[in-house]
Parts: C-alpha cells; structure tokens; sequence
C-alpha cells in the first residue's frame, strides 16, 4: 500500500511518500481502506520532537484518525491508538469505529473525529449561558472553529481570536460578534468588556492576555499550547482553571464524544471547517502549512483527491 513515512525526527521534509505492507486485521480489529487522514498539532509536534507525551518513534506511520470503508461497506471512522492513518489502509479496534451518520460525508466526519470531541468536551465542560461572553483563542482552527459554534448555539456572545483578516472572516461567518487579530500589539485591550469563559488554545503571551481580561469568576479552559508555553495562571485564584487533567478526563469518552459530535453534525447543527485538503503524498506540506498558521480549520490528507466527496 501507498504511505508516508515519517524517517526521523525534523522538519516537514522527514515526512516521505513510500510503500509499505498491507495491515491485517486481528481478532476485535478491523480494517479500513482510508479515504481522509485527519492531521494534528500534536502529530506536527511529534514529528518535530517537541511532543511531551510521545508515544511513537521512527519510523512509523503517524496518523491517529481516519476515515473510509471496510470490507463490508460501512462508512466509518476511527481512532488508531496514534499512529497508522498516513495511508491507504489501517487497522483500528473494533470498539473505537464508528458508523458515518447519513448526511455526513467521510471528510466531514474525519474531520469531525478528533476535533469535535474535544471541542464538544471542553463545552460540555463550561457550559457557557445565555448572556455570558466567550472568547476564543485559534478561533478559525479546527477546534476554535467548533468552539465558537457551540457556544453562539448556546446564546452566548462570542469573541473570536485569530491571526490575520482572512481568518478574521472564517470566524465572523461561523457567528462571532466580534474578532480581533491577536497578533496585533494590546489585542486584548480591544475587547469591549470582560470575558467569562476563554477557551485558550495557545497560552504564552496570548493566553496571559486572555487570562487578564477574564472576569473575576470567570472560567479560563486551557487545551492546547500552540505557542510553545503554557499560560500561567497562579495569579488568578479568584477563576476556575481547567486543564489538561481535564482534558485527560475527557479522552476517556473519546467514543461518546465522537458520536455526538457526528450526530450533531447529522441534525446540521456543527459544521466542521476544512480548509485545505491534500494528497496523501503531500503530507510533508500539510505540516509545513500548520506549522507555518496559514492553515484554516481543519487539514485532511486524500488518498483518491478525484473522487467526487
């Protein structure tokens, strides 16, 4: 079969095309012929070294979602317990494959599988009210992206955050009241008032503004440390801050999660954004364009680019 392999830790250019052996499916396994990849932030990290919780080493596959058909014919996706997806084939557990509601589309739902369960964890987290003000970090990426959906769905106002005006407008469209460019000196002092939930993405600089501008009591969700850093939240004993040990939490339902998030994505109410799609054999560029933030939504990697989707 046709897949990536990632050869060393390093740049994107350590991610190459090559062949590879067909996967055979065990007992409680089951074999998907992968139509989307779904890419990650932390699959760029890991390939970097800059992962802290690495569980793969080269070479490998990585690819931790997919999407396409199994021998029988069912639409489905999976999770791979972190590597494999970079391909044309993998085997995934038997309890972690999930049917493709109808209406879903493969790159929908790939696209959905990650990504919506965080996002719909980390709301189910806050519960963000009517009448309460969210802002949220990475707002055009594939979890910001969803984020903001869920909570104006939940009659907040929301306050989008995202680097550059083409992004700007993705967030705006999904029905952000507002949005700021947070790569722009004192970004945050443009808010109009104090927030009550931050979902922060990218800590460093960024989430210690977003920190400042929460409002006492508010709840400051940190999920992700796109910068480098993570924010420091001593200062604020007068918030709830939660973590990655919720986050953890949350991947012990990383099936239910998944299912309602694609289960919602049948009822038309989360729509995910994809922004880019590529071949399986540029996956070398997909991780440059995530690394270098001119990505938008979610990324996903084609086996068949000229399939009709």
């Amino acid at each position: 079969m046709r897949a990536v392999w990632w050869l060393e830790v390093g740049p994107p250019s350590v991610l190459v095309p090559g062949d590879a052996p067909d996967p055979i499916a065990g007992p409680d396994q089951v074999l998907i012929r992968v139509e989307a990849a779904g890419i990650t932030f932390i699959e760029t990290q890991t390939r970097a070294g800059r992962a802290p919780r690495a569980t793969i080493t080269p070479p490998a596959i990585l690819g931790n979602g997919v999407g396409g058909t199994t021998q029988d014919g069912r639409r489905v996706v999976s999770s791979l317990g972190g590597a494999g997806g970079y391909a044309e084939l993998a085997v995934a557990a038997a309890a972690d494959v999930l049917d493709v509601p109808d209406g879903v589309s493969i790159t929908e739902a790939t696209a959905l599988l990650a990504d919506g369960r965080t996002a719909l964890g980390l709301h189910q987290l806050v519960a963000p009210q009517p009448g309460e003000t969210v802002l949220v970090e990475a707002a055009a990426g594939g979890v910001g992206s969803l984020l903001v959906q869920l909570a104006v769905a939940a009659g907040a106002t929301v306050i989008g955050a995202a680097s550059g005006e083409r992004k700007r407008a993705v967030v705006r469209d999904l029905g952000a009241s507002a949005t700021l460019d947070y790569t722009e000196p004192g970004w945050a002092d443009a808010l109009p008032t104090k927030v009550d939930v931050v979902y922060d993405g990218v800590g460093g600089s960024i989430g210690q503004a977003a920190l400042a501008a929460l409002a006492p009591g508010g709840r400051f969700v940190i999920h992700g440390v796109a910068s480098g850093s993570m924010t420091d939240t001593a200062t604020r004993s007068d918030a709830t801050v939660l973590g990655f040990a919720e986050l953890m939490k949350l991947g012990r339902r990383h099936r239910e999660l998944s299912a309602e998030a694609l289960a919602l994505a049948a009822k038309g109410r989360l729509h995910p954004v994809i922004g880019q799609t590529y071949p399986l054999e540029q996956a070398a560029d997909a991780h440059a364009a995530i690394e270098a933030r001119r990505s938008i939504g979610k990324s996903l990697l084609l086996t068949d680019p000229d399939r009709p989707r």
